[in-house]
């Protein structure tokens, strides 16, 4: 049989035809669908990627204000004469308030320490340019951090500074779950089977029971701690690391911040419902709807949040033995609210009683 519209042909080979030419099409169509989206998504992240080969221009702006002598540190030789210092990218923090400290602050002991690394020549006198540098670092929430708990092991030690750039410690370490994957793989992944990969790739359990006595003690040592309190807004996996001995590093500081400057900043804020007073991706407080302005306190304290980010890693592949009474002190205080010194007899109890399972689950073992 002839076909009318296809002249010589077979309506059977004229039908393969028309079918080739729309799957061709559609394959097109799809095609050019992909490569326009995946173009859009790689221009939203170069657009919004602000570090992205800005290294030169911060050397150039930063050695200039040395060479002014507006500014001064002891890193500005390494960088701005010997060359020995090298800008990989440049981090540009425009901090929105001054970095104050907590009514409980040491502050003498903190005048102290600060006096100490601003005089970065070590010539027992502090230049304006020095006073300068020191000024503003201090408006940085993870500089004051890395100040104030440079003697402890969670935080990379802070090695020298020039103006507002700052110098720390290198710390090899691995991501908390045990994966990483390229941006644009995390954006087509699925939330389910990335959750599922997660706990696929991590450290055995004794190690993960010790990193996970870290983040315990990083909530310790920002509570109520010698220069005051810290609020952890952003108590994700992302923000933590492990080095060869799991021993628990903060990788990315910017959201801990001074709760007096949390509590100043958040009450100014307008809003209409409770989801307008937000810090982060943990902080957040209530809304009066009488003033329309947000309350200081925050609604669940660094405890409960530190334990919502470690209950499915440190369940996953728990010893039989403490599984049960993990998961109970795991749940009672994931539901802990309110500010921690309205709880604080119970913060503690538990906090110590997580510490006390897991320590005593790994002490005997090499992993300890």
């Amino acid at each position: 049989i002839m076909g009318s519209d296809c002249p010589g042909k077979t309506v059977d080979v004229c039908f393969q035809q028309a079918k080739f030419s729309y799957l061709h099409m559609k394959y097109l169509f799809f095609s050019w669908l992909a490569v326009f989206v995946g173009s859009w998504i790689v221009y939203v992240e170069y657009s919004s990627y602000t570090e992205l080969c800005r290294g030169h221009d911060c050397k150039n702006s930063i050695c200039d204000k040395y060479r002014k002598g507006v500014i001064d540190g002891s890193a500005c030789s390494s960088l701005c004469e010997k060359g020995t210092l090298y800008l990989g990218k440049c981090f540009t923090a425009k901090p929105k308030s001054q970095a104050k400290v907590g009514d409980q602050a040491n502050l003498a002991d903190l005048a102290t320490q600060v006096l100490a690394i601003t005089d970065a020549n070590k010539d027992g006198h502090i230049s304006l340019p020095e006073a300068h540098s020191t000024w503003a670092l201090l408006q940085l929430n993870e500089f004051l951090l890395a100040l104030v708990l440079q003697d402890r092991e969670h935080t990379p030690k802070l090695l020298g500074f020039c103006g507002d750039l700052y110098v720390m410690e290198k710390v090899p370490h691995s991501p908390l779950y045990g994966v990483s994957l390229p941006w644009i793989v995390e954006v087509w992944m699925p939330a389910g089977l990335r959750h599922s990969m997660d706990q696929w790739f991590t450290p055995s359990w004794p190690h993960k029971a010790k990193i996970s006595i870290g983040l315990l003690e990083l909530v310790e040592d920002v509570f109520h701690g010698t220069f005051g309190s810290f609020l952890m807004c952003d108590v994700s996996a992302a923000s933590f690391g492990y080095n060869d001995r799991h021993d628990l590093k903060v990788m990315d500081a910017r959201y801990i911040v001074p709760e007096a400057i949390f509590q100043e900043d958040i009450r100014q804020q307008r809003c209409e419902a409770d989801e307008d007073c937000v810090y982060g991706a943990d902080c957040l407080t209530s809304c009066d709807l009488t003033k329309h302005r947000c309350t200081p306190e925050v609604t669940r304290p660094n405890l409960a949040k530190a334990c919502e980010a470690l209950k499915d890693y440190v369940l996953r592949g728990a010893p039989s033995d403490v599984r049960e009474e993990l998961e109970k002190q795991l749940y009672a205080c994931v539901t802990l609210k309110g500010s921690a010194e309205q709880m604080e007899i119970e913060h503690s109890l538990i906090l110590n009683n997580l510490k006390t399972l897991l320590w005593k689950k790994i002490s005997h073992t090499k992993d300890s």
